[in-house]
């Protein structure tokens, strides 16, 4: 007799499940979000159970309805015929989840459907089961759509992925059957039935290494199972179940009896190694895979095996600290792929999608997954082969450049004419795209021997992996166009943000070194803040600065690290004040004063916050630069701050403490900045926003706009 079953399976493994219950044997095979709707019988839903790799759990259709509310639910629910297949005796658990369902509350609904189950029990038998909801003996699954209910009995217990045999656990857990499937993904067990091997260089725990000899020796994943959820139930076939487990344990050890191809895992930490080969001795397959103490930086060109898949898991880094590590962990990665590993299949799950772009490969494909509660992204790399001599760098494909060549165009362009006239100017500091080919959102500033690529938001129209593909090939043509090394480019997304967001930390390396610009040296740090530390826009801004600093008593509002300040003392400025509301920009302020020299006995810092010191301060000053940022939000303000609104407050304040004949330089970077009629009626305004303008950033809209606010008859 056919029944109708339903297994969930990790996100983006729906049609790849879908297909190895066709070759199971189920009929009416249907993948949907989260998993796949199919029919069979019992005998194939306990081998479903049993091999499948890819499922989450066997969910059996035990009733479904239409509701308009929570109470349809209960009816629906209480009168399903639960003690037919399992005794008041067991307990119990109610599981819910839902499409675009109207209802309110989940949790009412799981109460609903549990008292529904419970009474049904309490009107048949007289008896209420207990309720588990750490390790109980029954699991009732409810299924809402928009206006549909369907419920479910669990056939598997745990969770399918649950195999068994992993006792050893580690950093960076990766669920056993979205391994599974991304190995099939990537063409495994295919590679080893045309000679090739597997390599796994960051093994952890082993799984993808295990999944891969399990796929390779026919392996059940559940053989080593010894609780399922139709284990208790009534009307049990125990003996078809054994014959269904004797058949399965048959082939596998005449499968591991077979020659097979080589498996290899390798981790950097001994520790971590010895866990991992006792999930595999657990697994039964000792001798079959062989785990070694390797890190990646070891590999050398000639040890790996001919061809095969190279796959792995890198660690998440979720700390700042580690999500710079993993940067630089990409970036080795990709160099020993083609280094080592030429003519292979490569396969890499990363849960942060910038990171992909440091492997300076453009992958093959890609495919969104879920691995537990995480978005991950899966790539798979065809590895070039290198020619011996050959720089072991990403060398982008003929058909990447082609895709590629609108971007590669413009760049070469904008680069024959920014290169004279930087070298002309003496600038070593500019911006050499951005945008100007829509496709490719990206701004490209060249730091000396360093690159800082920043990727704009998408358009919600356009694809997300399509904006990740073509920021692939950006990343992927950069060094070999631009003559600079792999580990230079450092990449970085500009999302639309509220508040300080551009001055909070991404990472945490420290890594800063000196730039010159106007013949002053300035510290920049191109990793760990969205911006680097020197606005390249207001290059001309500071030299303007400069030339009016002379004999003046200079106030840096708003001072970021201090570079106008650093201008003003240089072109002379009497005194210069300095004031932010962030120590670490400060001190950094106070770094770029040292590196040129500049002694702290007329340069005075000060922590505070802009408007606030405004109400206090007494001292006149005779030139000032104010450059708000767009809004500002922070615990030692008293209230937020959004440019828009308050500028003409702020620019009032800073006219009362002017000196005679005095001078305000007003700067805003929002696209939507309209300065306030109000300051052009009660003081004499010029706008240099033209002439502040260097020629690498001259496009409309203006990236800042910059007045000079003077009091009228001064």
């Amino acid at each position: 007799m056919s029944e109708r079953f339903f297994s969930p399976c990790p996100r983006g493994l729906e049609g790849l499940l879908a297909d190895e219950l066709t070759a199971l044997g189920a009929s009416a095979v249907e993948a949907g979000q989260g998993g796949v709707a199919w029919q069979g019988d019992w005998p194939l839903a306990q081998r479903a159970n049993l091999e499948s790799r890819l499922a989450t759990r066997v969910l059996w259709q035990v009733a479904e309805g239409r509701y308009r509310g929570e109470e349809d639910i209960y009816r629906l629910a209480y009168g399903v015929t639960w003690a037919k297949w399992f005794t008041a005796d067991e307990t119990l658990r109610v599981y819910v989840t839902s499409q675009k369902s109207p209802l309110k509350s989940l949790e009412f609904v799981t109460l609903r459907v549990k008292d529904a189950v419970c009474d049904h029990f309490r009107t048949v038998t007289g008896k209420r089961p207990s309720i588990d909801t750490r390790e109980p003996d029954v699991r009732v699954h409810a299924f809402l759509t928009r206006d549909g209910v369907s419920l479910y009995l669990d056939t598997s217990g745990e969770p399918l992925y649950k195999r068994g045999f992993k006792r050893a656990r580690v950093e960076a857990p990766l669920k056993e059957n979205l391994a599974a499937g991304l190995l099939r993904w990537a063409g495994w067990p295919q590679i080893a039935t045309d000679g090739g091997a597997f390599v796994d260089p960051m093994a952890g725990a082993g799984t993808l290494a295990i999944e891969a000899a399990c796929m390779v020796y026919d392996v059940a994943p559940g053989l080593r199972r010894e609780r399922w959820g139709f284990s208790r139930w009534r009307g049990h076939d125990a003996d078809a179940w054994t014959e269904i487990r004797r058949d399965a344990e048959q082939r596998a050890r005449a499968g591991v009896a077979e020659p097979g191809p080589e498996i290899l895992a390798y981790d950097g930490d001994a520790e971590v190694v010895e866990r991992a080969r006792a999930n595999v001795g657990h697994a039964g397959l000792g001798g079959r895979l062989s785990i070694e103490t390797k890190p990646l930086r070891a590999w050398l060109p000639g040890e790996a095996p001919a061809h095969g898949l190279l796959a792995l898991n890198p660690p998440y880094g979720e700390r700042l600290g580690d999500k710079a590590d993993m940067r630089g962990l990409y970036g080795r990665l990709g160099r020993t792929l083609l280094r080592c590993f030429g003519g292979w299949q490569g396969l890499v799950l990363t849960s942060d999608d910038a990171l992909r772009h440091a492997v300076g490969l453009v992958p093959q494909a890609t495919l969104a997954v879920s691995n537990g509660p995480l978005r991950c992204t899966a790539l798979r790399y065809a590895i070039p082969e290198r020619p011996e001599d050959g720089p072991a760098v990403p060398q982008p494909s003929k058909a990447d450049r082609a895709e590629a060549a609108p971007f590669l165009n413009r760049l070469r362009k904008n680069l024959r004419a920014r290169r004279r006239w930087a070298e002309r100017e003496g600038i070593s500091c500019y911006r050499l795209y951005d945008a100007d080919v829509p496709e490719f959102n990206v701004a490209i500033d060249r730091y000396d021997r360093w690159l800082h690529v920043q990727e704009y938001e998408a358009p919600s129209r356009i694809d997300p992996e399509l904006a990740a593909r073509r920021l692939d090939l950006v990343v992927a043509v950069l060094p070999e166009v631009l003559g600079v090394a792999v580990d230079h480019v450092v990449l970085k997304r500009r999302r639309r943000s509220r508040g300080r967001v551009q001055y909070r930390p991404l990472a945490a390396t420290g890594h800063r070194f000196v730039v010159e610009e106007g013949g002053h040296r300035f510290w920049v740090n191109l990793h760990d803040y969205l911006d680097t530390g020197l606005f390249l826009d207001h290059r001309l801004t500071r030299a303007m600065i400069e030339q009016r600093a002379r004999g003046k008593r200079f106030l840096n509002l708003f001072a970021y690290t201090g570079s106008a300040t650093v201008y003003a003392a240089a072109g002379g400025a009497k005194s210069t004040t300095t004031v932010d509301l962030s120590n670490t920009y400060l001190e950094w302020a106070e770094a770029n004063l040292e590196l040129n020299g500049l002694t702290p006995e007329r340069h005075r810092l000060v922590r505070a916050d802009v408007r606030r010191w405004l109400e206090h301060a007494r001292d006149p000053y005779d030139l000032v630069f104010l450059d708000p940022p767009t809004t500002s939000t922070s615990k030692a303000m008293d209230e937020r701050f959004e440019v828009g609104r308050d500028h003409l407050e702020l620019v009032a304040a800073v006219m009362e403490r002017l000196a005679p004949g005095g001078e305000l330089l007003l700067s805003a970077n929002a696209r939507r900045f309209v300065l306030a009629e109000e300051v052009e009626r009660r003081w004499q305004v010029e706008d240099l926003t033209a002439a502040s303008l260097p020629p690498d950033f001259r496009r409309e809209p203006p990236i800042h706009r910059l007045w000079s606010v003077r009091p009228r008859g001064g």
